[in-house]
């Protein structure tokens, strides 16, 4: 197991704009070869938006894109026509595939923190899709099959214990709170990258929220 603490996370965005952003992986200018990926994760950005700030349009390409809303709303609108506004509790995926534009503003008058993650898919190409999924419960895992990877959402209280999923490649973002996770204690922010994961479970230090990556 890996851990990278949130303090090790690459700095980016512009503040002078409104904009914060912290990078899991190479990112931009933080060009890091030993960092490009783990599974099909190639992008965890925890994203700091001001009131009226954001991304202007741009462009993507042959990528996953799973967006998880911490706090406030993320108004998202692309190019093939969907506007949405993305609330906490909400998944929202962008499909890239061949190409697609797309805008990500804090249009509400409270601040906005969401998580990005990109995946990189099997096969390059396609037609990009837009899908969002309200209020996922944490039985439910979200499938992003683009990329053979499995979300799951994991809400714990003070001392609850949950099984963690089985994989060849598992990544646990620490959305809030914090929990303890094979003997390591993990703060908000803080991610965990395990190889060949069996019969692990994670505890509630205090009340949490937990993205895992199952892939």
């Amino acid at each position: 197991m890996d851990v990278r603490r949130a303090a090790e996370r690459y700095p980016g965005g512009d503040p002078a704009t409104g904009i914060e952003s912290f990078h899991a992986f190479s990112f931009g200018p933080h060009y890091d070869p030993g960092n490009l990926r783990f599974g099909a994760v190639i992008a965890c950005n925890e994203e700091r938006l001001e009131p009226g700030a954001g991304f202007d349009e741009h462009p993507h390409s042959h990528t996953e894109i799973v967006t998880w809303v911490v706090e406030g709303e993320l108004t998202h609108r692309d190019s093939t026509g969907h506007e949405t506004t993305v609330r906490p509790g909400d998944v929202q995926r962008l499909s890239s595939a061949a190409g697609v534009r797309h805008v990500e503003r804090n249009d509400a008058d409270t601040p906005l923190t969401f998580v990005q993650m990109w995946l990189a898919p099997l096969e390059p190409g396609g037609e990009p899709s837009y899908e969002i999924v309200r209020g996922i419960a944490d039985s439910t895992p979200y499938a992003v099959p683009e990329a053979a990877a499995m979300l799951h959402v994991r809400r714990l209280a003070i001392g609850e214990r949950t099984a963690v999923p089985d994989g060849r490649h598992l990544y646990v973002h620490v959305v809030r709170g914090e929990v303890q996770l094979a003997g390591e204690h993990l703060h908000p922010g803080d991610a965990a990258r395990v190889t060949d994961a069996e019969g692990l479970d994670t505890v509630g230090l205090t009340a949490a929220e937990l993205l895992i990556w199952e892939m």
